[in-house]
């Protein structure tokens, strides 16, 4: 099987965000847009990030903001403070 559609994406979006409070400038539709080639299991993590950033934050509800940064997170990883590039 390849990965979802935007059609896909969209809904298990929406599945994963039901009990989390979002921000008024989320869009789910959008959010489905912007994670072209993401599996099911990417996108339950990059909402569950989202919501992780935003309760850091002392945020009442997870903002695209946060959304976005959650996608950096996932796909390129944590940051390494530590580490030095040659």
């Amino acid at each position: 099987l390849g990965n979802p559609g935007l059609a896909g994406r969209l809904q298990i979006l929406r599945i994963h965000s039901r009990r989390i409070t979002l921000a008024p400038d989320f869009v789910l539709e959008r959010a489905a847009r912007v994670t072209p080639g993401f599996s099911g299991a990417d996108l339950a993590n990059v909402i569950n990030e989202a919501a992780l950033l935003s309760a850091r934050r002392g945020a009442s509800g997870v903002s695209f903001a946060d959304f976005e940064a959650a996608i950096e997170r996932v796909v390129a990883g944590l940051e390494q403070r530590g580490r030095v590039m040659n």
